[in-house]
């Protein structure tokens, strides 16, 4: 069975605040298993469906990773390839890498999806979620998911 898991939270647990706008605002550790067989890379899309803004708001957005890959490392450095090969593309804060929870208001559930792919895809690096959307299209052999929960303590601004 495919799936993908986090270090820090469980499914359908709260996102501890060190990931998130109120902390260190860091990518949480994740791990993952059981890719089906074909798999050559994987795509990793991290969004808010709860955020006030039309298709939710994404926060990572990563592909061509490479079949071999089994985790990402906490904190991973944005405007880089990947520690194990991959590249990062362009959150809707405008950055390219992880950028944390930061709901408005209320608990929001943000979406950790792994994509196993059947082949790399030819994108240049800091695409949006939509143009890695298109690029997959015809080429998922599996998603795993995973969810997590986030609601501000402070009156931070988002």
């Amino acid at each position: 069975m495919f799936r993908i898991k986090a270090t820090a939270f469980p499914e359908d647990g709260n996102i501890p605040a060190r990931f998130t706008c109120e902390g260190e605002n860091i990518s949480p550790k994740l791990t993952w298993e059981g890719p089906p067989a074909g798999t050559k890379t994987f795509a990793l899309i991290v969004d808010d469906p709860d955020a006030p803004k039309a298709g939710g708001f994404t926060h990572w957005v990563a592909f061509n990773i490479p079949a071999t890959v089994k985790e990402e490392q906490e904190n991973v450095p944005g405007n880089q390839p990947l520690p194990g090969g991959g590249v990062q593309g362009t959150n809707d804060a405008g950055n390219v890498g992880y950028t944390g929870p930061c709901p408005p208001s209320g608990t929001h559930h943000y979406y950790f999806r792994l994509y196993a792919l059947d082949r790399d895809l030819e994108l240049p690096a800091a695409i949006s979620r939509d143009q890695l959307d298109k690029a997959m299209r015809g080429h998922v052999l599996a998603k795993a998911e995973l969810m997590g929960k986030y609601k501000k303590a402070s009156g931070k601004a988002a």
